[in-house]
Formats: structure tokens, C-alpha cells, sequence
């Protein structure tokens, strides 16, 4: 018996449906290890194929997707041969209304999102695609070491050609702020509070609004997307929350407050990843 491991596979980003938190964005990295007796090659498994077919089954599996407990409390589905929608209250009275392709979302049997729930599942499927030889996969899931301040988002690209045009997709972020040149960790942690657990909203996607709720849409490459949530959740940006657009939405804010000063901002996307802005 032989074993092999790849660290840092892929990252999933995605967001899920939380009792008291309500939307969430998330990035998990995914670590593997592939037990078995070795192949007439003298290995458990081609390295490239690993990269290759394991990832792809991971991306395709939950990766931009909308994660929802199907057992969670609260939770009312509506689904077809097309379309996935649901309505959801929790015990403060929070309400949330989705509806999207059924591609855009990953109902788990469970009555929370988190690595002990996903893990077993994702096992399970990369059992079914591994040669013979291979026993065992085990899947590690685990969120970036991050020193300093992060937030989660969760945001849609409409006009995006691939997976981020889903409605609820997201990410957990460091973010970096410089003041002429110095790192400013209060900044840092402003922002982190603001955007804690933020939906990022696209104004010319918004359907309605009133005091409390607000409903977006559009349609997509993918299909049609529509979302109400609590204001309180969101952040209106004038243009597209592409992470670009997110640092540079940042910097105009955080300009505000240094009027006289040079503000740079480095903002991710989830992992390893992200844009630049000055202001």
C-alpha cells in the first residue's frame, strides 16, 4: 500500500446558506491523499491525471455554486427539471427568496454548511472516477492561515462567460491597505467589519427595493438569477463587483477618510488572487 498527495489541488469558492448568518462566501483549499496498490507504471496515480480529472470533478462539482443545507431549518424548496428556488426564514425573522438554473446550486443532505459535512461527500465522488488500484481518497478542507483582516463576500458577474455569472458565488478575502506606503491595519479591520458577511450589489441589477429587502436579477449566459435579501446585508457598487472594481470601490472609500493622503489597496478574490487600486 502506497500513498499520494497533492496539496493546494484547487480552491473552491462558493458561497452557502448559514441559519443565523444568511448568505456566506467562502474559499476552502483542497488538499488530497490517494491510497492504493501501485500500477504497472509504479504509481498510485499519474500525477497529471490528478491535476487533471480529480481537480476538474471538484471545480465542476461545488465550485461557484450556491451550497444549501437541505435540512436546515426554515427552509422551503421549490425545484424542477430547470430551475432551483427556494424561500427561507430563520428564528430572528431574516427571510431570503432565490431562484436559478439548477446548475448554480449543490443541495447537501445536511442541516449545515462546513468541512465535516462536504467532506465525506467529496470523498465519495472521487471514489467513483479513481482507477481501481486506488482504495482510498481522502480529502482535506481547510480556509487560508490569514494574519491580519479578511470578510467574506458573495457577489454575481452577469456578464461573465463561465461560473462567476451565478448569482450566489463567493469568497473569503484578505485585504491590504496602504497609507502613503504604510500598511494601515486599522483600515484593514474597518473594512473587515463592514463587509463581514456583504453581498455585493451591481445597482442596474436591482428589481426592486424597499426599506428592508432588496431583489435583484438578471439574465445570463446560464439562465435567469434572481435574489431578495436584507439591505443590511449590501453594498451597492455603480458598476460590476468584479475584485478590479472592488479595490477600486475600496480606495474611493477609504479615500474619504485620507483626503490629503496616497491610498493603495490590495484586494483578493478568495485565494492567491486579486486586483490593485490607487486613490
Amino acid at each position: 500500500m502506497a500513498s499520494l498527495f497533492v496539496e493546494e489541488l484547487t480552491v473552491m469558492d462558493f458561497s452557502y446558506l448559514h441559519a443565523l448568518r444568511g448568505i456566506v462566501g467562502e474559499s476552502w483549499i483542497v488538499d488530497i491523499i490517494l491510497e492504493g496498490e501501485l500500477n504497472n507504471e509504479g504509481m498510485v496515480f499519474d500525477f497529471g491525471l490528478v491535476k487533471k480529472e480529480i481537480k476538474r470533478a471538484i471545480d465542476e462539482g461545488m465550485d461557484h455554486k450556491f451550497l444549501i443545507p437541505a435540512s436546515i431549518a426554515g427552509l422551503q424548496v421549490i425545484e424542477d427539471d430547470e430551475d432551483f428556488r427556494f424561500c427561507f426564514e430563520n428564528v430572528t425573522g431574516m427571510k431570503l427568496c432565490y431562484r436559478s438554473p439548477r446548475e448554480a446550486v449543490y443541495l447537501l443532505d445536511a442541516d449545515r454548511i462546513n468541512t465535516e459535512t462536504v467532506t465525506p461527500i467529496l470523498e465519495k465522488h472521487l471514489k467513483t472516477i479513481v482507477p481501481a488500484n486506488v482504495s482510498n481518497v481522502k480529502v482535506k478542507l481547510r480556509a487560508q492561515d490569514i494574519e491580519g483582516a479578511y470578510y467574506h463576500y458573495s457577489h454575481g458577474l452577469k456578464k461573465h462567460q463561465g461560473d462567476c455569472q451565478r448569482i450566489c458565488h463567493g469568497h473569503r478575502s484578505p485585504i491590504k491597505v496602504f497609507i502613503d506606503g504604510k500598511r494601515s491595519g486599522e483600515e484593514e479591520f474597518i473594512i473587515a467589519k463592514q463587509w463581514q458577511d456583504i453581498y455585493l450589489v451591481t445597482r442596474e441589477d436591482v428589481l426592486h427595493q424597499d426599506a428592508s429587502y432588496i431583489t435583484l436579477g438578471y439574465e445570463a449566459e446560464q439562465g435567469y438569477f434572481e435574489l431578495t435579501l436584507p439591505k443590511a446585508s449590501c453594498d451597492f457598487m455603480s458598476g460590476d463587483s468584479t475584485v478590479e472594481l472592488i479595490a477600486v470601490h475600496l480606495a474611493e472609500h477609504i479615500k474619504e477618510r485620507h483626503p490629503n493622503k496616497k491610498v493603495e489597496v490590495q484586494a483578493y478574490e478568495g485565494y492567491k488572487k486579486g486586483a490593485f487600486a490607487n486613490a
